[in-house]
């Protein structure tokens, strides 16, 4: 029983971190020319510091800067059935509920820098490169229901002791009492999530058509969470709707008030029993002897009903957690380009950045022993690893006005420590662009990115899930003057849906997300 108070706060937090980083804790929306054209893993510009550090050799010499600055929003919906729903009394009569996480980030900046000279091109990046919001679960979530839901069932074990109250020769004030199946709650959670990204390299031309790429990665994750559960209520027949903790403390005492009477009534009963069997009255000793029997039986089921009634006034006690975490990491990345003729080829490969996040922990005592709290314990150390991610892309030049691009992202998910263990594959972005002069002011640009989990059932609950989707951006490019560009961009991903059953639970998955961005692209 004790674990079941804390299983709620647990799969809520748990929530909240998934709920706000950009695929497996990845943001590949770096720049605004990415939500303009997402296929930009082959493309020549300031924002491949990013996408195509090895192709920013290419660019002419002097300082490049991109500044950019992006809205998201996103929402995280689970819809739960579980037959005991029905006897939510705030919702009644339906037996699957909506449960909607809703994560904003109203700024979204980076920054991307480039100086080149000659063969030579020194790179500096910042970017939100998880997370970069905070999300909010007004209602919990169905899993947390769940629990709530079984109390009431799990309580009704005590309304066979409440008669037993009744018989024992005094008044009992519970002896008609009786535990219905309704019950309600409140719950509460709030989750902010950032990975800052900082990125340093150099890139050299080999020759006219080839260059590579050395830098190293490093990550600083923050995040907070904090979240209650409280005034969970049952259906007392006497009382109507009651606070549980409170109510199962009443029960609690007078069941062990009138298993005490019970014992002293079957010690009563047993000195008489042998009283009389003493005086060779039979008849009377086995009158005794059965009195003290049943009286000795309902002591002890009243005793076990008190105890059951114990733990569940302490499950249902008010619960919090306030939880901040915090931890870095540093990677190698390694890039290459290759540049023939109107043909462009690049890849790039980030190695895998070993996160261990520190708690700091308010209210986390009761997590000790608990496997669910135990990631939220004050001190304990939390492994978020960034996956390892190869990225490889083309761009062909089909006119002087018009480039078309493809590209191919694949992160090794499997390879980190976390909680991808439990995903069928790696996950695979597909992306596809192209971009046109209008003239030589205006561009214009637009792509699509297919992106694949591979996820199976096991890796599927509403404490963490991706679902399968497809992206796409648009946007325009606006040369103030040979020295300044404009972009401006949006970038919308429709979800697939992830429908699973397991026992007599049912869930559906999806999600949403749109971005706006604006950026300004200089040269110096």
């Amino acid at each position: 029983m004790k674990t079941l108070k804390f299983a709620a706060i647990a799969i809520s937090l748990a929530a909240a971190e998934t709920a706000l980083a950009g695929g497996l804790l990845t943001n590949t929306n770096q720049n605004v020319a990415f939500l303009r054209n997402p296929a930009r893993d082959a493309a020549i510009g300031i924002d491949g510091v990013y996408s195509n550090p090895a192709g920013v050799a290419f660019l002419g010499d002097g300082l490049h800067l991109s500044i950019n600055l992006q809205n998201a929003h996103q929402t995280r919906t689970v819809t739960t059935g579980f037959p005991l729903f029905v006897y939510n009394a705030n919702n009644p009569g339906q037996t699957s509920h909506k449960f909607k996480g809703k994560a904003d980030a109203p700024i979204i900046p980076s920054l991307q820098a480039a100086w080149n000279k000659g063969k030579w091109s020194l790179q500096f990046g910042f970017a939100i490169t998880g997370g970069g919001g905070k999300c909010e679960f007004d209602g919990g979530l169905g899993s947390f229901e769940q629990v709530v839901a079984s109390i009431p069932v799990l309580a009704q074990n005590l309304n066979a002791a409440f008669p037993v109250t009744g018989m024992l020769g005094q008044p009992s004030p519970i002896a008609t009492e009786y535990i219905g199946n309704r019950y309600s709650y409140d719950s509460y959670m709030r989750g902010r999530q950032y990975y800052y990204g900082f990125t340093l390299g150099a890139a050299r031309k080999l020759t006219d058509n080839i260059s590579v790429y050395g830098g190293l990665r490093m990550l600083y994750g923050t995040s907070n969470y904090y979240g209650y559960v409280r005034n969970i209520k049952v259906e007392s027949a006497q009382q109507g709707m009651v606070a549980a903790p409170q109510y199962f403390g009443q029960v609690q005492q007078a069941l062990a008030q009138y298993s005490g009477a019970a014992a002293t009534t079957a010690k009563q009963a047993q000195a008489a029993s042998d009283k009389y069997a003493a005086a060779g009255d039979a008849e009377k000793a086995a009158y005794y002897a059965a009195t003290a029997a049943k009286a000795k039986a309902a002591a002890e089921g009243l005793a076990i009903g008190a105890a059951g009634a114990g733990q569940l006034a302490a499950a249902t006690q008010d619960i919090e957690l306030n939880c901040d975490q915090s931890g870095w990491g540093i990677a190698p990345i390694i890039g290459v380009d290759y540049k023939a003729d109107r043909l462009n080829l690049a890849a790039k490969y980030e190695f895998k950045t070993r996160m261990r996040l520190k708690n700091k922990s308010a209210n986390s005592a009761s997590a000790k022993n608990i496997e669910m709290l135990n990631k939220y314990a004050d001190g304990n150390n939390v492994a978020e690893d960034s996956p390892a991610l190869l990225t490889v892309g083309a761009q062909y030049e089909v006119t002087p006005s018009l480039r078309v691009m493809a590209g191919w992202h694949h992160y090794f998910d499997v390879d980190t420590k976390q909680y991808t263990k439990d995903m069928l594959s790696d996950s695979n972005e597909y992306l596809l662009g192209a971009e046109y002069d209008i003239c030589d002011i205006v561009q214009v640009s637009a792509g699509a990115q297919r992106t694949t989990y591979g996820m199976k059932d096991a890796g599927m609950n509403d404490i963490s899930f991706n679902v399968n989707s497809w992206s796409f951006g648009l946007g325009v490019g606006v040369k103030v003057s040979e020295k300044v560009k404009l972009n401006a961009a949006y970038f919308q991903t429709l979800y697939d849906d992830y429908n699973k059953t397991e026992a007599v639970v049912t869930n559906s998955f999806t999600r949403t997300n749109r971005v706006l961005g604006l950026g300004v692209d200089l040269k110096l």
